[in-house]
This record gives C-alpha cells, sequence and structure tokens, in this order.
C-alpha cells in the first residue's frame, strides 16, 4: 500500500478564478480546490464497478460508479488519503500517486496530464507568477515565413487561448474571408460558442464545441493563473450556455488531429484532415489542413486555389454556384 500523508490546498485553475481578486488569494485557492473535485468525482462517477474489474455480487448501490474506498483500494492508497486529494488536496501527491490515481480512475492521456498539472500548479503563486512569459501579439517572421510558404495547403497559427493570429492565403480563403488580417486575431472560442454563423461553417459543431471547451480546461490546468485565458472562460462560462453546460462536464482534449467538415461558399462541404504541430519555443501552434490523395477534398482544394490566383488577377465578380457544381461533378 502507498502511504502518504503529505496535504495542502489544491491549486488547479477553475471556472471560476476569473471572479478572484488578487492572485494568491484565499477565494481563488478554494475555487481551484473545487475544480479537483468535480474533476476527480465526475471521473470516478462515470466508471463502474465491472469496468474497473470489481465483483459487486448483485448488490444495490446508492452511488454512481465507483465508491472513493474502491478507488483507494484500487490505487493502493488509504481511504484517508484519497478522500483528501478529492476534497482538492493534490499539493505533495508524488508522481507514483498521481500515477496509480490515474490508472484506477482509467484515465486517457489528456485526463492523466490534465491531473499532474493541478498537481504541479499547487507551487506558491508568487514563484509561478515570475516565470510566466506573455503571449505573442503577433508570430515571429520566420513563422509568418513558413506559413506563406504553404502555398497547397491551408493553415493558421493561435496561441494557448485559441486567439488566431495569422493565417495563409489558401486558409484565409476557405474561412471566407474571416481569418484576413484586418479581423485578426479572431478568438476560435469566442467563434464558435458566441457567433452564430459558425454552425455553417464547421458542419460537426457539436464535436468542435466539446474539443474546444476541452482543449481549453486542458491548458487552464497547465496555466492556472493566466488571466487572460480565465477571463476568456469566465466570458464564455457567462455568455453562452452551450460553453457552461460542456466546461461543467470537467471533459479535457489534446488537440493534436481530427477531421474537419466545413462548408465554404465556392466548393461548398469539404471534408479535411486537422493537425496540430506545437511551435513550443514561440509558445504558439500551427493548424494544418490537408486532404486525403486523390480524394475529393484534394481536388476541391486545388481548384479553390485556382479561384482565388485568378479573383487576385480580375476585378470580375466571381460565379460561385458554377465552381461548386464543378466540383461536385
Amino acid at each position: 500500500m502507498i502511504d502518504r500523508t503529505e496535504e495542502g490546498p489544491g491549486d488547479p485553475c477553475t471556472d471560476r478564478s476569473w471572479f478572484a481578486g488578487r492572485i494568491g488569494s484565499s477565494v481563488e485557492a478554494m475555487d481551484r480546490r473545487r475544480d479537483v473535485q468535480d474533476f476527480l468525482a465526475s471521473r470516478r462517477a462515470r466508471l463502474t464497478p465491472e469496468q474497473a474489474g470489481l465483483a459487486t455480487h448483485g448488490e444495490r448501490r446508492r452511488v454512481k460508479g465507483l465508491r472513493r474506498e474502491e478507488v483507494a483500494m484500487l490505487a493502493g492508497v488509504s481511504v484517508d488519503y484519497y478522500a483528501r486529494l478529492e476534497r482538492g488536496n493534490l499539493a505533495g501527491a508524488s508522481e507514483t500517486v498521481l500515477e496509480a490515481v490515474a490508472s484506477a480512475l482509467h484515465l486517457d492521456d489528456a485526463e492523466r496530464q490534465y491531473l499532474h498539472d493541478l498537481a504541479r500548479n499547487t507551487e506558491p503563486p508568487l514563484s509561478r507568477r515570475r516565470n510566466r512569459r506573455k503571449l505573442a501579439a503577433t508570430p515571429r517572421p520566420a513563422v509568418l515565413a513558413i506559413l506563406a510558404g504553404m502555398t497547397e495547403v491551408p493553415g493558421y497559427v493561435r496561441n494557448v487561448r485559441m486567439d488566431i493570429l495569422a493565417a495563409n492565403d489558401l486558409c484565409r480563403g476557405l474561412w471566407d474571408g474571416r481569418l484576413d488580417d484586418d479581423k485578426l486575431p479572431l478568438n476560435l472560442a469566442r467563434y464558435v460558442f458566441l457567433e452564430p454563423h459558425s454552425r455553417g461553417f464547421f458542419l460537426d459543431w457539436d464535436t468542435v464545441a466539446d474539443d474546444l471547451a476541452g482543449a481549453l480546461r486542458v491548458q487552464a490546468g497547465r496555466d492556472p493563473r493566466n488571466r487572460s485565458l480565465s477571463d476568456l472562460i469566465g466570458e464564455l462560462s457567462t455568455r453562452s450556455e452551450e460553453f457552461s453546460t460542456r466546461w461543467s462536464r470537467q471533459n479535457v482534449k489534446l488537440h493534436r488531429t481530427a477531421r474537419k467538415r466545413l462548408h465554404n461558399r465556392i466548393v461548398g462541404d469539404i471534408e479535411l484532415n486537422g493537425d496540430a504541430l506545437e511551435l513550443v519555443g514561440d509558445g504558439l501552434t500551427l493548424i494544418v489542413y490537408t486532404a486525403d490523395v486523390e480524394s475529393q477534398a484534394a481536388d476541391q482544394l486545388r481548384l479553390h486555389a485556382t479561384w482565388q490566383a485568378t479573383q487576385r488577377h480580375s476585378n470580375a465578380p466571381a460565379d460561385t454556384r458554377s465552381v461548386a457544381d464543378t466540383v461536385e461533378d
């Protein structure tokens, strides 16, 4: 049995932290402990004894999912110690204990990372504030050059707060001009949850919304004292019921790769692969859309690139219907 006596206040980010006053206040710490509670309790509630490999012998259970003592047994810690963890006291929890709890709760990669981030961010707030790096307003010229050099695939660069800072020509066209330079930065989360147009652009809007809320929670766990991020989360929580509902589910998502179905006014509906490439030294992420080889989407991207090139050399209005019809044929 692993037994640990260390305990202390949990200190992760929370959907309520944007209301807190100064950094390190007791209100903020209390809200962050609540976030730990909600996350661990929600993971425990979704896991049945059968999924955990426990025999119930047909007993009637009043608790949804696993009991605390069952998680403690599976993790190899005392019931009292696990209860302290679930109350938000993650400070001092070792990597071994965190991994044991993650395994007991069947956490996936994103959830494991989130749990470790919650524990890591229980350090004294002042020491972490000194090391915080300000978000870049614009990407470096070298990053912009890479983006501009991608002439056959759409791409854009965003920061951890989901602000789209720059996009190449093909991506600007794919987004029907919403990523033009004079409209940037565009916050992807605000666009999805607050702009009605997003539901027509993202054909799988619910999935995109789920992934965005999960990705923001991952980042909130990594950097709980990022005021601009917590302000964004607070704004979305108060202005969007769709976001508030998803945020309360405590789900986390690593935004690495996904299938994206988009609607473009020129080529119609198009299905692409979206991949996230982290620019670690810059604190930015390059998002690239690619099409399967010899697919309809590949033809659509080539046609769109040709149409954009034509428009740059002509003032004639676009016959959007004929272009879309050509792709469908």
